[in-house]
């Protein structure tokens, strides 16, 4: 599929209620305790409705961390400082010129475009904290700030582009339904061509494919050169076939050393492999880690764009993934990398350069996907580990295409999409058919009456409502179990909230799905996030299953307060957590429910 922004069916106009705004002027050197700060004391007697960010469209380097933008930096830190003060109005982080809806716009920027793979991530990891991201036109009028009012008032875009000639959402299509009928002749490699992290796994697929497919001479870069495990076998596989091939220990974020390599290997064509995976949740993430997982991706695609610019190419191919396109959870750092690559294709398009984003989902033979048990863990997911020769049978497709960028993964969408649009549903891959199909049958799954003739429900007729209650708190228990990969229901506490549990958009899904096989009714995606525990969960079943309802338990009475017995603070000394620098602060931070 390919990622684009095309015009939004959706009525906007500019007859909203007007709001009151609430400014808060951010220092470029800003952190995430400085945020906290700010926060606190813009908002603390106003309690908030949404948050507008601008601070996304600061492109200049980051003093602390230069492979961050300020803009990028600045709305991590923010994302985590809602967290930090508690909250959870959306925040709709505003770029200007990052995205391309056609050639009528002005060259977009790539650095902006990191914002927007952050803010994907956020958006799975933070439901209630987010609300979009939307793209502003250079020049903004009073009819672009009518559009924008108008997209921060409705609920179902939360990837929009506005225009001079209209509001765009993105969204993902099939290549089929989009094939540029003016693409040129496809690609066939001739000359030099380079391969960053050509010693790698998905590097040495590429090298063999190319080898093959007509290139003379082969320039291999990793940081190892020779010494990479595997580097020599794949020099002696690749000579065998004709090519000649150089391995060069190049850190291609080593801009000075990147140049050096171009200047004694002029090529014709370079294919970008280069990068590192990172795990880590968005809240725990330091903007140290944010840049080096940035850098290590992202500044060799820079790099390479800025000093073969002046240089004639038969191709510039970037090897981006889906977590740029769609988000992927503990991945935020790595995304925003992965649509940076995507932003850098699209700017070399419009300024008539050639360029290729390849969004790759799991590769096979040796890629990240199988890497500790990942790719069990992937498939489960419902994101399938390509086999190499399918991988660059797509390659071969995407550079044929004439898009700027593409999406090449093999997805098993009735699993994907239910977890995946748990937490809130996904315009983006709204429009394609599967999801379409898939997201129409479990929107109206759910409610009294649905369920199908079952063993079970004939069961529960024959009992009591207490047996009736604690059978179905132990086939909740026994489902959980599995799901979460206990031996027994005795670890599944019937009281404990399944979120402390350890479940997750994806075990919630599986449990639904035992719950609905085993009761044949037709249950919703959210069952485990709209009742909270087993107990919860049963009486609901219970329900649904035989028309009845059983009570709670009763909660024990509180004892009555006494209203003559005095409270006293004779003294506090401590080290106040989460930005708080005096007593009224901890007790407001305590009265708004906050999180240090």
């Amino acid at each position: 599929p390919t990622p684009s922004l095309n015009r939004s069916n959706s009525p906007y106009t500019a007859g909203v209620d007007r709001a009151r705004l609430v400014r808060v002027a951010v220092d470029p050197a800003a952190d995430r305790g400085a945020l906290l700060r700010q926060l606190g004391e813009a908002v603390r007697e106003t309690p908030l409705d949404g948050v507008i960010s601008l601070l996304g469209t600061d492109e200049r380097h980051h003093a602390g961390h230069p492979a961050l933008s300020v803009g990028t930096a600045l709305t991590l830190a923010l994302v985590q400082a809602l967290g930090d003060a508690g909250i959870d109005a959306p925040l709709w982080a505003l770029t200007r010129s990052a995205m391309s809806t056609g050639r009528a716009d002005a060259v977009p920027s790539a650095a902006q475009n990191a914002v927007w793979g952050l803010g994907r991530v956020a958006a799975l990891e933070h439901v209630p904290r987010w609300g979009g991201l939307i793209d502003l036109p250079d020049t903004v009028d009073d009819r672009i700030v009518g559009r924008l009012a108008a997209v921060l008032a409705q609920s179902a875009e939360d990837q929009v582009a506005i225009r001079d000639r209209g509001v765009f959402g993105r969204r993902l299509s099939h290549t089929a339904a989009r094939r540029n009928t003016r693409a040129a002749q496809g690609w066939s490699p001739r000359g030099t061509v380079l391969i960053t992290g050509g010693t790698g796994a998905l590097g040495g697929h590429v090298a063999r494919w190319l080898a093959g497919a007509g290139a003379e001479h082969l320039v291999l870069t990793s940081r190892r050169g020779l010494d990479a495990p595997g580097a020599a076998g794949l020099v002696a596989e690749l000579e065998a076939t004709g090519v000649r091939v150089t391995v060069a220990a190049c850190d291609v974020a080593d801009r000075e050393a990147l140049a050096a390599l171009l200047a004694e290997h002029p090529v014709n064509a370079v294919v970008h492999t280069a990068g590192v995976d990172h795990m880590e949740p968005l809240e725990a993430m330091t903007p140290g880690a944010f840049a080096d997982m940035l850098s290590a991706k992202a500044d060799g695609a820079l790099h390479l764009h800025a000093l073969l610019a002046g240089q004639e190419l038969d191709a510039f191919v970037l090897f981006s993934s889906i977590a740029g396109v769609w988000g992927s959870g503990h991945q935020a750092a790595y995304a925003a990398a992965n649509a940076l690559l995507d932003g850098v294709a699209e700017r070399r398009r419009a300024q008539g350069l050639p360029a290729t984003a390849v969004a790759w989902g799991p590769w096979a033979g040796g890629g990240m996907a199988e890497a500790d048990g990942a790719d069990e863990r992937l498939r489960r997911r419902g994101l399938i580990p390509m086999p190499a020769a399918l991988a660059v049978a797509g390659l071969r497709r995407a550079l044929d295409s004439g898009e700027a960028t593409a999406t090449v993964a093999d997805v098993d969408w009735e699993r994907f999409l239910p977890p995946f649009t748990v937490g809130r549903p996904s315009a983006l891959l709204g429009d394609l058919p599967e999801a379409e199909r898939i997201l129409t049958a479990d929107s109206t799954a759910g409610g009294p009456g649905t369920a199908a003739a079952s063993p079970l429900a004939d069961r529960l007729a024959r009992m009591h409502e207490t047996e009736q209650h604690a059978l179905l708190v132990d086939l909740v228990r026994t489902h959980a179990a599995a799901v979460l990969g206990h031996n027994n229901a005795g670890e599944v506490e019937a009281d404990r909230a399944f979120k402390d549990l350890g479940f997750d958009s994806l075990t919630a899904v599986e449990l639904r799905n035992k719950l609905k096989a085993e009761t044949g009714l037709a249950l919703p995606p959210t069952l485990v996030f709209d009742h909270p525990n087993a107990q919860a969960l049963a009486r609901q079943l219970r329900t649904e299953l035989t028309g009845l309802t059983i009570a709670a338990a009763p909660e024990a009475p509180a004892a009555p307060a006494e209203d003559d017995d005095p409270i006293a603070i004779v003294g506090m000394a401590c080290r106040y957590p989460g930005g708080v620098r005096s007593p009224e602060d901890l007790w407001h931070l305590v009265a708004a429910g906050g999180d240090a």
